[in-house]
Parts: C-alpha cells; structure tokens; sequence
C-alpha cells in the first residue's frame, strides 16, 4: 500500500451495511449510520447482541483526539483494530469510495500537488466500474482498502458469508490490478468481536477512524468555510480522518485543509 504510508499504515481496520438496493441511496445510508458523530460514544446498538455502531462523542483528551478512538483502541488492538494510529505527528487521510460522483480525479490532482497520500477503501462495484481511477491510485502511490464486495455488514453474516465478503473483493483487486490489500473498514461502521475476528483471520487489519464531519450528503453540502474550520479545529496528531470523494466540498478544500495541517506541525 505504499512507500510513504506502509509503515504507519500497519496498524488498522473497519466496514459496510446490509445488502441495500441502489448504489447511491446505500452509500447515504453507509454514512448517516457511520458518520454521524453525535455525542454517542461507541456503544451496542442493539442490546445483548454483540452488535455494534462505531461513535465518536465529543470528548478529547489533552492532544483533541476523541476518548472513545483511544478507548477502542485500547479495547480492540488485540484483534488488529484501530481508530487512531500512535504516529502522532501524522494525520492520514481516508476516503470511503462506495460509488463515483465526479470528484475523485480532483481529489487525487490535490494529492498529487500536495504530495500527499491516502487510503482509499474500495467497494466492489467501485473496484470493478472504476478502473481508470483505481489504476491511477496505484500508480500515485496510494493505499487500497477493502471495504467489501457488496458493502454487507459483516456482524449480519455468518462467518462463511464475511469470509466471502472480504475476500472475494480481495483476490478481485489482486488479480485485475496485482495489488494485495491489507486494510479493511466495516461498512457503516458496525462490527462485533465476532466480525472483528473474521477480518483478522482473512489476514487484514480494521480501520476505523478518529476524525469525520458530515461531508456526504451530496444535496446539501458544508459550506467550504465551515468544513474547513471544523476539520482544522478536531485536527489531532494520530488521527485517522474519514472523508467521502463524493463530496464536493472535500474537493474544494482539500488542498487548504493539508496546507492548514502541516501549517499546525502535522505530517500529511
């Protein structure tokens, strides 16, 4: 996954809902469930089953990284889960790609401008239909992240079903792009012990994520000000950011938003 960010990379992991009908209307779905970061820590959602929906409330410690990021990884490291990584001079950017909405190519430009790297976690249908983007993503150095093949959430599947989930899309992305993948996010961001497991059995670390703002909503986008502001002012050394390329506002800014975080002393 790439000179710059293999070694700080080594250290995740996460993933996506239920077999939803229509690309689109499940990626909104995937990110009201996972992004919203409302004072909710990380917590079963439905009790007594082992389920759960990954939360970030509101509190921080001392450098502003989110206590319930620390808490999973305190609670979870020894199944290869992460939410933050312990490089905290870096902030390492990721984007969930569920489906193309135009503004991935920008999003790299930027990367490529800024010098910068990120995850990219791959559903399969994005693997499969975007393969001009996905092959510039490895050619510019990037990492590949697997997100599964049908974005299915993997507490709801029995352990052959995740087990196909994760590496159906893995050999996938191997085969048509030779390139082995090592990361995987849980859709929506609901996982389990159980689920967690799983991914590490398949050979990958989860990764979860420290830092995200409501940027998914492609009707009703953030201001590009506020986004910014907001992104600057959670900014914590260590952080995993969650960002969607099916935002337009991301696009916009992020090339302000790396200028802003190596301004505050991070590396991008």
């Amino acid at each position: 996954m790439y000179p710059v960010c293999i070694s700080v990379y080594t250290i995740f992991a996460a993933f996506f809902c239920c077999k939803r009908e229509g690309k689109h209307e499940s990626e909104k779905n995937h990110c009201r469930l996972l992004c919203s970061v409302s004072a909710v820590q990380y917590a079963a959602a439905y009790s007594g089953t082992g389920f759960y929906l990954y939360r970030l409330g509101k509190a921080t410690d001392s450098q502003n990284c989110p206590l319930d990021a620390l808490a999973f990884n305190e609670r979870y490291a020894e199944y290869g889960a992460f939410a933050t990584t312990p490089d905290t001079s870096r902030i390492i950017l990721t984007f969930d790609q569920g489906y193309e909405n135009g503004y991935t190519a920008q999003i790299l430009d930027t990367l490529k401008e800024k010098h910068a790297t990120a995850i990219f976690f791959l559903t399969g249908d994005y693997a499969k239909k975007e393969t001009a983007l996905v092959e510039r993503m490895i050619a510019e150095g990037h990492v590949l992240g697997n997100h599964g093949m049908t974005h299915a959430s993997l507490p709801n599947c029995t352990q052959a079903e995740a087990m196909e989930e994760i590496q159906s899309l893995h050999d996938y992305v191997l085969q048509t792009y030779d390139y082995e993948m090592q990361y995987f996010r849980c859709p929506c961001g609901e996982y389990s012990e159980q689920a967690l497991q799983w991914v590490q059995d398949a050979g990958y670390q989860t990764v979860f994520w420290s830092g995200a703002y409501v940027d998914w909503k492609t009707d009703d986008q953030p201001n590009p000000d506020t986004a910014y502001e907001t992104l600057l002012s959670t900014a914590h050394g260590g952080e995993i950011l969650l960002l969607h390329s099916v935002s337009s506002t991301n696009a916009a800014i992020l090339g302000d938003v790396i200028d802003g975080f190596r301004a505050a002393g991070y590396t991008v």
